[in-house]
């Protein structure tokens, strides 16, 4: 059995749950969440917890275990407090604007590159290089963010790109003069 499975997820005031054999929901100040469960997976409430358990007869399911524990408390985390996902432009020219439901994002192609925003996810930029990615839904706004750094990923040996705000870049030694 799995040791992260076994924790139980603590319910924060404000969320609403609605459990179901197939299907599980989350509603809070930041949105209403839903997921399908499989039969294998059982969600007991006790109290202000929540107690994901496995059918044990099921070896090659219990693997999910901790997979579904985490996707649950990911759900109760998203609704009752959100995610978030920022994105720096390193660049000469390199910048963003929203526009209505797109994203404009100028990285140095001769094209500008637009990206429709997915629904449930908010995102504001700031001085035209910050991009700021939220939503109550943890694959979406990873996703998201993923799929904007990917029209431009930093490069080693100048830095520009598209990076997290937390990430680090390891910079390259440019050629060496030949004498």
């Amino acid at each position: 059995m799995s040791r992260k499975g076994k924790q139980p997820i603590a319910l924060p005031k404000g969320v609403e749950i609605k459990i179901s054999p197939a299907e599980f929901s989350a509603k809070g100040p930041k949105g209403t969440l839903k997921k399908d469960v499989p039969e294998y997976i059982k969600i007991k409430q006790e109290g202000t917890e929540l107690h994901v358990e496995a059918d044990e007869n099921m070896t090659e399911q219990s693997a999910h275990h901790g997979l579904w524990r985490a996707i649950i408390n990911n759900m109760v985390h998203g609704v009752s407090q959100g995610f978030e996902r920022k994105l720096e432009m390193v660049g000469v020219g390199y910048r963003a604007a929203l526009k209505g439901k797109m994203i404009d994002i100028q990285v140095g192609n001769s094209h500008p590159t637009v990206l429709p925003i997915p629904e449930g996810i908010t995102v504001t930029v700031e001085k035209n290089t910050m991009i700021t990615i939220t939503g109550a839904d943890k694959q979406k706004v990873g996703q998201f963010a993923a799929d904007i750094r990917s029209k431009k990923p930093p490069e080693p040996y100048q830095g520009k790109g598209i990076k997290y705000s937390d990430e680090y870049v390891r910079r390259k030694q440019g050629k060496a003069s030949g004498k």
